[in-house]
This record gives C-alpha cells, sequence and structure tokens, in this order.
C-alpha cells in the first residue's frame, strides 16, 4: 500500500499566482525613460499602446528600412545614402537630439520621438524573426540605421550614450597609451599625435572588430585591439549586431504564443510580406496631374509612361482586345488612379473589345468595372470609392497569373528570357542594364529592377531635378507603387515640379 504524505502537494495542483493577480500586475518596464536619442533595443517596452498606433508606427519604420535596403542594392555611397534617407527619417521617424529643447530629455516631444522609435523597432521584430532570411536582412538595414544615426549625432551626446552602454571593453590607461605610442601611430591610419592624446581608446578582443583587423587600421597585442574614439563605431555596430541576432532568435521561439492572438497575427503577416516590396496607399496627390486631360483617347499616349506590368496589360489588350478578369481588374483600378472617370474608363473598354457586341459587353462586363469605382455593390461604406489601385506588394504576393492571363509582376512571374524580351520590345537595349534587372530578379529583389529601369529611362531628367533641387529627396524615393511611377515618369518627361505639378510650359502632346 502506498502511504502519501498529507503535506505533499500534488503536482498537477501545485500552488501558483492567481491568474487574475497575473493579469492585473503592474509591468516592470511600463514608463520607460528614454536619456538618449540612440537605442540599442535590450529591454522590450511593456506599456499598453492603441492598435492603429501598433500598425501605424510598424509601418513607418518599415518605410525607412525598405528605403535604406534600397540604397544598398543600388551600392550608393554612405554619403549618397545619408544625403537620401536624411529628409525620410525627418518625415517617418523623426528623433531629436536632447539640445533642441531647453528641458532635454524629459521633453514630452522627444520622449514620444523616442517611444515610437522603441516600440516601431519590437513590433517589426516580431514581424521579422519567423525565418532566417527576415532576421538577417532585418538585423543588416536596422544595423545601417543604428550607423546613420550615430554618425550625425553630436560628441558630447555620443559619448555620453557610450558610457551608458555595459560593453565588454577597457579602456587604455595612460601610461600604456605612451607605451605603445609608436605603435599606435604605425597601424593606424591617418592618426594625428593629437589624436592619440587626447582621444579615448579602448582596447577589445580582435574578433569584435574583423573589418578594422582586415583592414590592417587598428594595432593588435596578445589577442587585444587597440581601437580609437575615431573607428569605436565598428565596435558598437558589432555589439548591436551580437545583441539584436539573440533577441530575434529569442523572439522566434516565443511566436507561437502569437498565434492565439487573432488581432496581432494578420498584422505581423501583412508586415512581413511588405519586407518584399513595401506597401503604398495611394492617395488624391497621385492622381493629380495639371495639363493632362485623361481621358480613354488618351490612354494610347500615355503608355509609354507605365510600369512595364501596366505596359504589358496595355500591350496584350491592344494585340488581343481581350484581357480575363484579374488583367482587367488591375488594369482598371490603375487606369482609375491615374484619373479616369468612369463614363470614360466604360467608353475606353468598350473601344478595346471591339471583338463583341454591345449586348455581350453590357451583360459581362460593365457591371464588374462600375463596381471598381464603387458605382454599384458594396455597402454604404464603401460605395462612392470603390477599391483602391493595387501596390506593388499586392501585385507581387496575390493571384498570380495562370495560363493565357496577363496580370501580375514581369519582374516576378516570367521568365528571364521572356522578360528580357519584353524589356527590348517596350525600348531598353542597355546591356548593362539587362544584366542589372537579371541578377536583380534572381536576387528576388523585383521593385529595385523595376526602379532600375526607370532610372535608365529617365536618367537625364533626373539629374536635372537633382541639380537645380526643383524635386525634394523625398519625392525621388523607392517606387513602390504603379500610380506612383506614372505620375513620376509623366511629371519627369514634360517638365513638371513634383511637389506642386504646377507646369513649366510644357504642356502634354496628344
Amino acid at each position: 500500500m502506498i502511504r502519501h504524505e498529507s503535506n505533499r502537494i500534488d503536482p498537477k495542483r501545485r500552488a501558483t499566482i492567481d491568474y487574475k493577480k497575473k493579469q492585473f500586475a503592474s509591468a516592470t518596464y511600463a514608463q520607460q525613460e528614454y536619456p538618449h536619442r540612440l537605442n540599442i533595443y535590450q529591454i522590450p517596452p511593456t506599456a499598453e499602446i492603441r492598435l492603429e498606433e501598433f500598425e501605424q508606427w510598424a509601418i513607418d519604420r518599415l518605410r525607412i528600412l525598405a528605403e535604406l535596403e534600397a540604397c544598398m542594392f543600388r551600392n550608393r555611397t554612405p554619403a549618397e545614402t545619408s544625403d537620401h534617407i536624411r529628409p525620410l527619417l525627418e518625415k517617418w521617424l523623426r528623433l531629436d537630439p536632447n539640445s533642441s529643447s531647453a528641458q532635454g530629455c524629459t521633453d514630452p516631444r522627444l520622449h514620444d520621438q523616442r517611444r515610437k522609435d522603441h516600440y516601431s523597432h519590437f513590433i517589426l521584430r516580431l514581424a521579422f524573426s519567423s525565418t532566417e532570411d527576415l532576421r538577417r536582412r532585418f538585423a543588416r538595414v536596422e544595423g545601417a540605421l543604428f550607423r546613420q544615426r550615430f554618425q550625425v549625432e553630436s560628441a558630447r551626446e555620443r559619448q555620453d550614450f557610450v558610457a551608458s552602454l555595459n560593453f565588454d571593453w577597457e579602456a587604455v590607461e595612460e601610461h600604456e597609451k605612451r607605451t605603445f605610442a609608436q605603435n599606435f601611430l604605425n597601424a593606424t591610419p591617418n592618426l594625428k599625435k593629437s589624436d592619440l592624446e587626447d582621444g579615448t581608446w579602448v582596447k577589445v578582443d580582435f574578433e569584435t572588430v574583423p573589418e578594422l583587423v582586415e583592414g590592417r587600421r587598428v594595432f593588435v597585442k596578445a589577442g587585444k585591439a587597440y581601437v580609437p574614439s575615431k573607428d569605436q563605431m565598428s565596435i558598437l555596430l558589432a555589439g548591436f549586431h551580437d545583441r539584436l541576432e539573440h533577441g530575434l532568435e529569442l523572439t522566434a521561439r516565443a511566436l507561437p504564443r502569437l498565434d492565439e492572438d487573432d488581432r496581432l497575427s494578420p498584422i505581423l503577416d501583412h508586415l512581413s510580406k511588405n519586407f518584399a516590396t513595401p506597401d503604398s496607399s495611394l492617395s488624391d496627390s497621385e492622381t493629380t496631374l495639371p495639363g493632362a486631360p485623361i481621358t480613354a483617347l488618351s490612354i494610347d499616349h500615355l503608355s509609354q509612361h507605365f510600369p512595364l506590368c501596366m505596359r504589358n496589360l496595355h500591350m496584350n489588350l491592344r494585340k488581343n482586345s481581350h484581357l480575363k478578369h484579374f488583367g482587367r481588374l488591375q488594369y482598371t483600378l490603375f487606369l482609375k488612379g491615374l484619373g479616369l472617370t468612369m463614363e470614360d474608363c466604360l467608353i475606353f473598354w468598350r473601344q478595346s473589345f471591339k471583338l463583341i457586341t454591345d449586348d455581350t459587353f453590357n451583360k459581362e462586363y460593365r457591371y464588374n468595372i462600375r463596381h471598381s469605382y464603387g458605382d454599384v455593390g458594396g455597402d454604404a461604406t464603401r460605395r462612392g470609392r470603390g477599391y483602391s489601385p493595387f501596390s506593388c506588394q499586392k501585385i507581387l504576393t496575390e493571384h498570380p497569373p495562370g495560363s493565357g492571363e496577363s496580370h501580375g509582376c514581369p519582374y516576378r512571374h516570367f521568365s528571364v528570357d521572356n522578360l528580357i524580351s519584353l524589356l527590348q520590345t517596350i525600348g531598353v537595349p542597355d546591356r548593362e542594364v539587362l544584366r542589372g534587372v537579371k541578377d536583380d530578379v534572381e536576387k528576388k529583389r523585383y521593385h529595385i529592377a523595376c526602379n532600375r529601369v526607370f532610372e535608365w529611362a529617365h536618367t537625364s531628367e533626373l539629374q536635372q531635378v537633382k541639380a537645380d533641387h526643383s524635386w525634394k529627396a523625398t519625392e525621388l524615393d523607392t517606387i513602390v507603387h504603379p500610380n506612383t511611377y506614372f505620375k513620376r515618369s509623366y511629371l519627369l518627361k514634360s517638365g513638371l515640379n513634383g511637389e506642386t505639378g504646377r507646369t513649366q510650359g510644357i504642356q502634354m502632346e496628344m
């Protein structure tokens, strides 16, 4: 007979904290302070935010990361990348230094900016930790963003931030600096004696600064690399990457728990898909083209400004006098985004479908066009607006084309040979451009390939607007929407101002 002790706790009934106490317990870091503009994101946020903020903050940060990755793919120099990304940071993810406010880091404005930066990083960490490829790309672009911010930080605030970090490095003592002074001067390029005497030197394990050791830019002795203050960015980046990669691995293990929350899972899934090509919503400014009468008769002429996906649809429509359902939907919404009215759109499609009778057109196609414009169908909230034009992300990820269909993205859905043939057909003979497109497609950088063709087709115009500063940097960011492609192409070729769209004396030729 088994004897049970009366004071022994049944393992199935172990004493645990009351779930109510867990639910209403106050978080340790609910009210986090942000004494520095820079952040290495070691402590996750725990305070509450609205679901709208959760999604919008992540989207704003994703815009910045996508532009940084695009700059890497285009092999832009650090100076070019900095010039390109600075106005975008001001617009989407602004972070002002402590010196910008008399209250310092306690200023509510600075706190809100840094709070958004903190939360948006961890939201995207949730979205991009599911696969090894996403984790690697996220760590790379976050490191590039950290580098950009660190380089523009003032010397005082940079020093305070570095002092606050608990990194495994050791300060070089004065006697040690005097002992190895000549070695420092010989091993460190462009090092001045003033930098040697006044600068702060640290020594770390040489494995943590491989790029400095590889470039023979530091003195190494007994397994330690002696790093001057001007090169300590490499140490910070190495530490930042190590902590971020470790955090991403921990996040990946915790991801299955999020499946229970049906509010966050769709948002995170949408964000991870947008990392291939950032999503873009179309505002009214994309449909306003002063001096450009968008009518059924002008579509053929305007097609020279279409991106390859829409130009392929237009060419197939003219060739076969017909498009299948998803091709018609993609093209109709694109034309709607250009500013084509529903009446003109009906005229355009009726003239294009010249092999069928009026009765067949009215029965099988007319309703779908009106439905796309919101004239019929749908609820009272959506009626009057209809569907939005498809973004590049939507075209890339939804409804891949089947046999006999022409919709989708040629960079994504065409074979390389067919893609090159199509580009040559529309007038892209440059072998260097075609080679770059092929390389982009093989690496699944479809939107970069599209932007590459755009930049080649508008080389002189882009050089002109950059030289006379008539376009802002935010108006020349990476194109991620077919309607943005059209508007930018039309404005550049027509000599119109990018911001206001006011004509400079050149009207559209009909």
